[in-house]
């Protein structure tokens, strides 16, 4: 037995609003649940991706009502989406109007296409082909 899939992703943000404004509002991810100062988790195809502040998230809480462990990270950490080459260029095109600077672009030597560039909170955003894993 071995995991198939995964469910969710975490990074995390000191600015919340930022990161709404950058994943859901720019990239245009649906909001499933907030939690001012806390977090928000966004939908992507069948999977999560959670924010966190991790101010928030590296304490117990001991009025909590589930026992989720504390957790959290600092510096930045990395994501990739799924996207066609089509995709990709057009993410570009979309990114770099909004103003966010394209910090890689490039093809694996498998051809894979990839486009990297950071959120607000210095997390590595990444565009990729899917094949850049196929096996």
């Amino acid at each position: 037995m071995r995991p198939e899939a995964i469910l969710e992703t975490a990074i995390y943000a000191d600015d919340l609003p930022a990161a709404e404004a950058f994943y859901g509002g720019l990239l245009g991810l649906p909001v499933v649940l907030r939690q001012p100062g806390r977090h928000v988790f966004f939908r992507v195809g069948a999977g999560i991706l959670l924010v966190f502040d991790p101010a928030a998230t590296e304490v117990t809480e001991p009025a909590a009502r589930l026992p989720v462990p504390t957790h959290g990270a600092r510096g930045p950490g990395h994501l990739c989406f799924a996207a066609s080459r089509d995709e990709i260029a057009t993410w570009r095109d979309r990114l770099a109007a909004a103003g966010v600077a394209i910090e890689a672009e490039f093809d694996w030597p498998n051809g894979a296409r990839s486009l990297y560039v950071r959120d607000p909170a210095g997390n590595s955003a990444e565009f990729a082909e899917q094949r850049l894993w196929a096996e």
